[in-house]
């Protein structure tokens, strides 16, 4: 700043004044600093200057690498945090580094707030987490009121799947189950409260997950079906355990949707491809974002809502789900619909 400062011919002070953006320096004066900024290629440390503020004004995100909706996630979260005069610290989760280990980096990194997207810890981990910050759970409900919610109806969206196939004439209707992943719990209820709406159609629920690999593996479960046994439509826990088993139901010489329909559950940028042309059930990614800074920004700027407030725990955000139809989802045929 003092090169700046020289380089501009003003005191460090209005340097100073100039980047944090305050009143005191005049339009003239501002844009000599900026200028001599960049022929100095000046970026302001932010991180340090934060150093000495009760304010940090950044948001912590935990996130699954290689989870492609949370990839779109991210991508709203940054736009409205930006919006919102926030920054966010991402922290990853893979297989070989936990979710509290992420969390971890968030805290001594001084984060103000923490959104968590998927998370799979239990309730008793995010209260205590809860207790020291506010804490967003984006895509899974948590029962108790100090942890923020914000996710989509996931058994709403399981029931659109549903009534899909069985409008196209479909009978025997497996689900690709997501086992203790988050949403898992709430897909496999709307899934059952659909099926049973009908004493027409039969369940059948197979182990599948979130991966294009435990997607394979439930093909090759669906595959050493017998032919009367094998259902003839699949709504899956996810775009990618949905594309992964078509893959490896066309490998075995069906076709999908001819002997087989399938639904996902996402609405992937993959999904949309002319090759796959999956039809799923899309959750709001821009909108998830948008409210879960949303329901941040309001606590620690005291801002005030429905949702809540300051330290009031807000109201769980939960958005309705859209079906869209591609092209692997078709009538059943005639042995299906007796099935």
């Amino acid at each position: 700043m003092e090169h700046v400062a020289a380089r501009a011919g003003v005191s460090r002070a209005l340097v100073s004044i100039v980047f944090r953006g305050v009143a005191g320096a005049s339009e003239a004066t501002r844009e000599r600093v900026l200028a001599a900024a960049r022929e100095l290629d000046y970026r302001p440390d932010t991180r340090a200057s934060r150093l000495g503020s009760s304010r940090t004004r950044t948001l912590g995100v935990t996130f699954s690498v290689g989870h492609a909706f949370h990839g779109d996630l991210l991508e709203s979260l940054y736009t409205h945090a930006d919006a919102a005069g926030y920054e966010l610290v991402l922290s990853g989760v893979t297989p070989s580094r936990s979710e509290a280990a992420a969390v971890e980096t968030l805290l001594a990194e001084r984060c103000e707030g923490i959104i968590l997207l998927g998370s799979s810890q239990d309730t008793a981990r995010l209260e205590r987490l809860a207790a020291r910050l506010p804490v967003v759970s984006v895509l899974r409900p948590v029962a108790r009121g100090e942890v923020g919610v914000v996710r989509t109806d996931d058994a709403a969206g399981l029931r659109l799947s549903v009534e899909h196939l069985h409008g196209l004439g479909h009978r025997r209707i497996a689900l690709l189950d997501g086992g203790r992943t988050a949403g898992a719990a709430e897909r496999r209820r709307g899934y059952r409260t659909a099926m049973r709406r009908s004493p027409t159609l039969t369940e059948v629920v197979l182990t599948g997950g979130v991966t294009e690999l435990e997607g394979a593996e439930a093909a090759r479960t669906f595959l050493g079906l017998g032919p009367r046994e094998r259902p003839t439509a699949v709504a899956a826990f996810n775009d990618r355990c949905a594309i992964g088993f078509v893959d490896v139901v066309r490998q075995a010489g069906l076709h999908v949707p001819g002997d087989v329909s399938v639904v996902g559950f996402d609405d992937i940028t993959e999904a949309g491809y002319p090759h796959v042309a999956l039809t799923t059930v899309r959750q709001d990614a821009e909108r998830l974002g948008a409210e879960t800074v949303r329901t941040l920004a309001d606590r620690l700027d005291g801002g005030s809502s429905d949702r809540g407030s300051g330290t009031t725990p807000p109201a769980p955000v939960v958005i309705e789900p859209e079906l869209v139809v591609r092209a692997s989802t078709a009538p059943a045929t005639r042995h299906g619909a007796r099935s």
